[in-house]
This record gives C-alpha cells, structure tokens and sequence, in this order.
C-alpha cells in the first residue's frame, strides 16, 4: 500500500504572508514484495513498509462508523456458543468427558468460544486468523490451540516447491531490530510433521493475493481515513476556537520571525480553545492604517457540506462492509420505518450473505484441527438474534399461542393444513400414548381417600398391593375368600382398598436443561394414576419409541420410566373407600395408614427391583439398556 506522509511547511518571505501547506494521504490495495536480505514477504509499502495490518488496526481505532462495523459483525460470527451435534451412544463416557474438557479448556488460558471470539474478530477485521497448534508429547493428537494476532505474522518465502512451510513470529514489526523482537521462524501447519509448535493461517479468498488476506472492505479504506480526518477537523475546531475563521493582517511593519512566533503565541493563547468562545479583541492604535486588519473567513454552506459528507462517509463504508441495513448498527436513517419484519429481513439477509460465510471459514479449520484427535463430529455455531426475549422459549410455549410464538419469531402464521415438524412427530410419536392414557388413566372420585403415598419401592414386579390389602383387611375379619356368600352386609368381591401409580418427578435431581421428553410431558401434564398392571402391560406398547435397548421402540416402562437420564419415578397410593360398608364407618382407622402398619397386620411382600423406586438418572450408567 503506497502512502504519502503529512507534511506542513512554514514558508517565509519577506515581500510575502505566512502560508501553510497540507498534503493529505492517498491510500490504495496493498502491496506485497520480497526483500533480499529477509526471509519473510513484506506486507504493506509506503507508510506503512511492511505495516498493512497495522494500518487497519489503525483504521479501527480511528473510524467510530468503521469499528462499530466490526464489532457488531465480529460478535454476530462469533455468535452465542459453540454446538456439537454429538451422539452419545457413539462416544463411551471415557471419551465423552475427554472431550469436553478438551472445549472447556482449548489451551491454558480459554474456551473454545472464548477462543473463537478472538478468531471472528481478526477475520473480521484482517480478513484473516492464526494459530498457534500444540501437539502432544506423543505427536498422536493435538493438546492445545492458541490465538496468533494477525499483525504478528509475516508470511515467509515459498519453498522450492512453491509452498509456503514457514511463518515468521515478531511482537513488533514497525521495531523488528530490536533484539527483543527479532522475528521467530515457526513451522506451517502440517499433520505430517513432527513440528511440536506449528502455526495454521487462513482467511477470506483476495484476488491478486497469493500469500497474505485482505478483508471484504479494503476498497473503503479511503472513507474510513476521511472519517477520520473529519473527526479530528472537528476536534481541531473545538480545541483552535473553531478557527480559523478569521485572517489577520499586522499592517505596522513585517516583524522577525521570533516576533511572528510570539505574536502568534499571544493570540492562540488568549483567543483559541473552546473556553475562550465570546471572547473579543481589543487594539490601541496610532492611526487607521497602521491598525490590524481582522477579516472573517467564511465557507459557503459550511454546515449543509459536512453533513452530506459525513452521510456520504457513513454511507460508503456500509457499503464496503456490505451492511444491509443501518438498523442492525442502530443506526436510523431518514425514510426508513425501522419495523420489526425489516429488521429481521435485513439481519436474515446479512446472516446468509456476510456472516454465515465467515463462520464457514471459522468451522472448516477446526474441523480439520478436531479430525487431528479423531474427533469427526459436526461443529455450529449457535447463532444470534437481533431480538431477546424476557421469556424462555419453555414460558412462551405455556402461555403463548402457536401464531403468537411464530409472529414473536418474526414468522407467518401455519396455513390450516400446514403442521411444525415437532407437531407431526408428536402427532406420530405419542398417539398410542395418548389412546393408553384415555382409556386406563383414572381420575379418584370422593368415595375414596388417600391414606398413604411412597415412592413404589418394596413390591416385586408381579407382587399384586392392592389384592394382599384387601386380603388382610378380610382375613382380619375371618371371612372366607373363597366364599361368595355375603355376611353382615359386606361382600367379598368389594375392594375396600385400592392402589394406584403416579408418574412423579424426583424432586432431589435438577434438570439443567429446563426441558423434558414429550412421554415425559404426557404423563405429568395428564395428572391421572394408573393400575400397575396396566403399566407392566405397556412394555408391549410403542409409546415411547427409540428409548429402548439399541434404540428400540419397547422396554419396561414400569422399571425405566422415560428412559436414560429420565428424571422421573412411580409413587404408589393407597386409597381407602369413605363409604359405610356393612356398618363399618371407619375401616381399620389409622391401623393401615402407612405401609408398615399394613406390614403388621399379616402380610409381607417381597423387595422390589432397585429400578423401581429410582428415577433412571439415579440409576448406575443413568438406566441406560443395553
């Protein structure tokens, strides 16, 4: 990049005034080019010698439009977290955990999005990334990934091959001299080698550009460096009295040039700067002609100039930034509605067309990084949202209609025949759930009466609670079972007890997610009880498919609930009849009120399985079947 420094030059004449010259920068594409005597390719001329990343970092802290830009644009690549589509019935536990400290901890320091972070924003705004590759002791894997800054890196000369193998390291280039910086060699990134230390730089596709990255707004450089000039105009404005709006002529002779210093001195210091505004001028003279001339220096339209140049600014560098609307910067310009729909069209818009392209770049290096340690498992990024909402999605769904969501969503409402993806597989998936729970779930009348609840954990699977009650309840008033006659009024086919199940979350385990399976959801939401019998039954049944050992559509329900990781459990309740039957008003009273008093009277049923009482997530390897 050629680039002509600012210069000013005071030229005296005695027969003439005081002039001052600028001549301002022009900025064109970088040049890259070879240098004998160095082994790495110079970035950048002029100026900025072998400075171009420099001179956009420069431009970053100098532009407020430009960098603003770039933030937003680099948060928006980088995105909210990382997402791994991950299986874990194709990882064993062992190399699950590997790998998630491996994210949590990518070198010594970071996170794999903390790291990313830092990887969007040198794309962003280099139009580039480096990093710094740590292979293990053992050269079988990767141990750990280190950001490079992109002005640190200089490109070094092709081999004989034509392939760059070499990239130099220096923590100053504009000082590379100094024994402090000289410029460290590290090889380039290879799975072949046996390099400990390696570095891997890529970016986006510059034409003309064999060796280095440019970024997507290079052909704005120019109205960045004008942002820039014109902020600082202003800032000399402030600070010089908004001068200089007048020229002032000594009409008394031409004095010394240390007089000229002086004089001027005096009236930069009692009339110049923002705090002396309304201050006046005040001269003693002998006569008219020899007086100072004071003689205001005007600019036709002054005002309406600089703003149609600093729209004009704002305008080209959204341009080569490719910004499809100034609203995603908060920016609102005139004639612009600013409405919800057009926001997200232009956030969609720029999502597909600038941001998504990015993260390509992003996710296709650490694809390969991760294939280094066997890792073949598909990596996103969770994108942002140029709306948030006060409410998770969870609160939305409970207290929002379908329209409501998918209008808050910035979507059009589902045609009549139309259904979401998760309604068919709904639809599909818990039909015989929903038919199963119609017909035996059960809603308790008034005629009966809770008397004891407790998690169903000491009845074996074929153990019958509610016949052994009854039984006990008979026999303790020596009726014959087996008898069909009826005595006192009190027939032996009448339950005077009745044991139901309730689906039940266990209270002690915590649910990070927040969210819960669809079988799950179906049998909280529908608040019934059921016959053991009929759950056992259910292991026959389709209700909960893909839960199964291997992924089949049956298992146990009775001992396994929802599955692995299911956080739920079966509670038994024990229900007393409120009628009078036979003259009893009070069957056996308190006497069968808790399990163990039921225990006392005559009957002891077998331990159930462990699984029974224990939500599967308590289970060992979480209730996973195998």
């Amino acid at each position: 990049m050629s680039k002509k420094k600012v210069k000013a030059k005071d030229i005296f004449n005695t027969n003439a005034s005081q002039i001052m010259s600028v001549h301002l920068a022009q900025a064109t594409a970088p040049k890259i080019h070879e240098s004998i005597g160095q082994d790495w390719i110079l970035f950048g001329e002029g100026g900025y010698e072998n400075l171009y990343p420099q001179f956009l970092i420069d431009l970053y802290y100098n532009s407020s439009t430009h960098a603003a830009i770039v933030n937003a644009t680099a948060e928006m690549i980088a995105g909210e977290d990382i997402i791994l589509d991950i299986e874990e019935e194709n990882l064993s536990p062992e190399n699950l955990v590997e790998l998630n400290q491996f994210l949590l901890n990518i070198n010594n320091k970071e996170t794999l999005h903390e790291l990313i972070k830092k990887v969007a924003f040198d794309l962003k705004l280099h139009g580039s990334f480096a990093l710094n590759i740590i292979w293990s002791q053992d050269g079988l894997g990767i141990s750990e990934i280190y950001h490079v800054p992109v002005e640190r890196l200089r490109v070094g000369k092709p081999n004989e091959m034509g392939v760059t193998d070499t990239y130099w390291v220096c923590p100053d280039w504009s000082d590379w001299r100094k024994p402090q910086n000289t410029p460290t060699p590290v090889p380039a990134f290879d799975k072949k080698s046996q390099a400990p230390s390696q570095i891997l730089y890529t970016g986006t596709y510059s034409p003309g550009m064999d060796i280095y990255h440019t970024p997507d707004y290079v052909a704005a450089t120019n109205w960045c460096l004008t942002d820039q000039q014109v902020s600082e105009f202003h800032l000399a404005n402030i600070s010089n009295g908004l001068a200089p709006s007048y020229f002032v002529s000594m009409n008394n002779g031409i004095p010394t040039a240390e007089e000229r210093q002086q004089i001027e001195k005096q009236l930069t210091d009692k009339f110049a700067g923002a705090s002396n505004a309304g201050k006046f001028i005040l001269t003693f003279n002998e006569d008219k002609e020899s007086s100072p001339e004071i003689t205001p220096i005007t600019v036709s339209n002054a005002d309406k100039q600089y703003l149609a140049l600093n729209d004009l600014v704002i305008q080209n560098i959204m341009i080569g930034h490719r910004v499809t609307s100034p609203m995603l910067l908060g920016v609102k310009t005139e004639g612009q509605l600013g409405g919800r729909d057009e926001l997200l069209e232009a956030f969609d818009l720029y999502l597909n067309s600038v941001i998504k392209p990015y993260q390509h770049i992003i996710l296709k290096a650490f694809t390969t990084l991760f294939q280094c340690n066997n890792v073949f498992i598909p990596i996103s990024i969770q994108q942002t949202s140029p709306f948030s909402n006060k409410f998770g999605f969870e609160t939305m769904k409970e207290v929002m209609t379908e329209d409501e969501i998918r209008e808050e969503l910035g979507l059009e409402p589902l045609a009549a025949s139309e259904q979401t993806q998760d309604e068919e597989l709904k639809s599909h998936k818990l039909s015989k759930l929903d038919k199963w729970i119609e017909e035996f779930g059960e809603t308790i009348t008034d005629d009966w009466e809770c008397i004891d609840e407790e998690d169903a954990g000491i009845e074996d699977v074929d153990f019958n609670f509610e016949k052994e009650l009854n039984k006990v309840f008979l026999t303790r008033h020596e009726f014959d079972m087996n008898d069909t006659s009826e005595q006192d009024g009190i027939s032996k086919n009448y339950d005077y007890f009745r044991v139901r199940y309730e689906y039940s979350h266990d209270s002690g385990l915590t649910n990070k997610s927040g969210q819960s399976r669809d079988f799950c959801n179906s049998m909280m939401r529908s608040g019934q009880v059921f016959r053991k019998e009929d759950i056992i039954d259910l292991e026959n049944e389709s209700v909960n498919p893909g839960f199964g050992p291997g992924g089949d559509d049956t298992y146990s329900i009775w001992l396994y609930k929802g599955g692995v990781n299911c956080e739920h459990r079966w509670i038994r309740r024990i229900y007393k009849t409120t009628l009078e039957i036979g003259g009893y008003t009070d069957i056996d009273s308190a006497e069968i009120i808790s399990t163990a008093k039921a225990r006392s009277e005559g009957f002891y049923p077998e331990s159930n399985e462990y699984e029974v009482p224990e939500a599967p997530k308590r289970m060992p390897n979480q209730g996973r079947l195998k």
